[in-house]
């Protein structure tokens, strides 16, 4: 079968991400999960929670690059990217998916700043004399 794209967002941050059938090897810009992430052991669960759930950690190759955002915003887009990649392989998966959130974009983003404050919404200090 051929490679399956699909994209994930979170934030800022964005995951290209192409799943093949295979034996459970993951390469996320170019280096392995560990490498990536290093000691990030929850981080690293919740990247892998999609192949949890629909028990494809062994039998699914994974190639994904990502760009945009930090650590954990990039992970979040990961996960789904793959969620979505797997929904688009058999879309038995999305039954399992749905449920947990995963197919769900998180729409919050930092909220622009406005003049006249010193962030989105925090005011100057009030000084009454």
């Amino acid at each position: 079968m051929a490679k399956i794209y699909a994209t994930g967002k979170r934030k800022r941050a964005i995951a290209k991400v192409w799943i093949t059938p295979g034996s459970g090897k993951m390469a996320i810009n170019g280096q392995s999960l560990n490498e990536w992430l290093g000691g990030l052991d929850l981080i690293k669960k919740r990247v892998m929670q999609p192949l949890d759930l629909t028990k494809q950690v062994d039998s699914m190759d994974i190639i994904a690059t990502t760009l945009g955002g930090g650590f954990s915003a990039q992970a979040d887009a990961l996960r789904h990217g793959i969620s979505r990649a797997l929904c688009e392989y058999n879309s038995e998966f999305r039954s399992i998916l749905k449920p947990s959130g995963l197919l769900t974009r998180d729409s919050r983003v930092v909220e622009r700043k406005k003049y006249g404050k010193r962030k989105a919404r925090r005011s100057p200090q009030f000084s009454k004399r």
